[in-house]
């Protein structure tokens, strides 16, 4: 296997971490490094011998955590930040149109599914309740937090999209 990084390479995390209940002092689903966090490879090694494990040095928690090769970066890549997370419940801020008809109600509830970081600001493959089955691309403006569903009686336009990756 060819690793992609080297120990003491700069990387950068594409994904929440959260605790598999293996991490000393945390909780099963603690949350412990955050996506967009920089760190340093200190370790490499494999699991099922067929996936490269990266030890990676956060230096924001400090810790020291187990990285999928596809949930890092090199630090010179390009990163867009995101106001929501993969798996976040969401509600839609406004009104959502697909092909000019309303296809989600203002407040309807979502789960976020993807995040897609091609350009400022991220997008979202979102699953809305209300249509089982069928994964939307959202403007972030679109969206707010499940906590705080404040609406308003806007439309925005969105893209029924064929990766629910």
């Amino acid at each position: 296997m060819h690793t992609r990084w080297t120990f003491g390479d700069p990387v950068r995390l594409t994904r929440n971490v959260r605790d598999d209940g293996t991490y000393p002092g945390a909780n099963a689903g603690d949350l412990l490094v955050r996506c967009g966090s920089i760190g340093n490879v200190v370790d490499i090694g494999t699991f099922l011998f067929d996936q490269i494990i990266y030890s990676v040095h956060f230096l924001d928690g400090d810790r020291v955590v187990g990285c999928r090769e596809e949930e890092l970066i090199d630090i010179d890549e390009p990163w867009v930040e995101s106001a929501f997370d993969t798996r976040q419940f969401v509600c839609a801020r406004c009104t959502l149109a697909l092909g000019g008809e309303t296809s989600i109600a203002a407040g309807t509830r979502g789960e976020i599914m993807h995040v897609a970081r091609e350009s400022a600001p991220a997008s979202y493959h979102v699953h809305f309740e209300s249509l089982p089955g069928r994964i939307f691309r959202v403007p972030e403006s679109a969206l707010v937090a499940e906590e705080s569903s404040a609406t308003n009686e806007t439309t925005a336009s969105t893209t029924e999209s064929s990766n629910a990756a």
